[in-house]
């Protein structure tokens, strides 16, 4: 036994070896690259509950301030208008006019209602497509991952046919 044959032998293994190793490394790499961007964006998840947290309390505010002025300016200036005039609002075309104004109102602010809730769909669905992405970007780093631990093993293998192919040619193995 020659001691080329020997260090060849050895050096095929260790190349496998390395090879192995590497890919191995390799993966590790891959699949933390995976988890890594799923976080980022799972980080958009959250931050997309947060818009919808502001937007549902604009939204309540700004109900409010509706409500408000719209009591205060439209209503009771209806009401003074007709009352300095000195017609009873109880009946007639005063109360119609009130009747008219709220419906109205109650028109706009379904209108508002109906567009908040738009938009809290268009946020879930922003976030559907964020956990989706997620998920994906871990399944591709475990692909990937898989890929390469297995051209590792393939180096491995490769590497030991070599070997003893090495070790069959100089009558080490028979």
């Amino acid at each position: 036994m020659s001691f080329l044959a020997l260090a060849s032998i050895g050096l095929s293994l260790l190349q496998g070896s390395k090879q192995q190793s590497s890919a191995n490394r390799a993966a590790e790499a891959a699949a933390a690259a995976g988890n890594f961007n799923a976080t980022i964006i799972e980080r958009d998840i959250d931050l997309l509950e947060k818009q919808r947290q502001v937007i549902n309390a604009n939204f309540l505010v700004q109900s409010q301030r509706a409500r408000t002025a719209f009591e205060r300016d439209v209503q009771g200036t209806v009401r003074a208008g007709f009352g300095y005039a000195g017609i009873d609002i109880a009946q007639g075309t005063p109360l119609e006019v009130l009747r008219d104004n709220a419906r109205e109102f109650q028109y706009e602010s379904d209108v508002a209602a109906f567009n908040n809730e738009v938009t809290n769909m268009q946020i879930s669905d922003q976030q559907e497509g964020a956990r989706m992405s997620a998920e994906l970007s871990r399944m591709e780093g475990g692909a990937s991952a898989a890929g390469l631990r297995a051209q590792g093993t393939s180096s491995m293998i490769s590497s030991l046919a070599q070997a003893a192919g090495t070790a069959y040619e100089y009558k080490i193995l028979r």
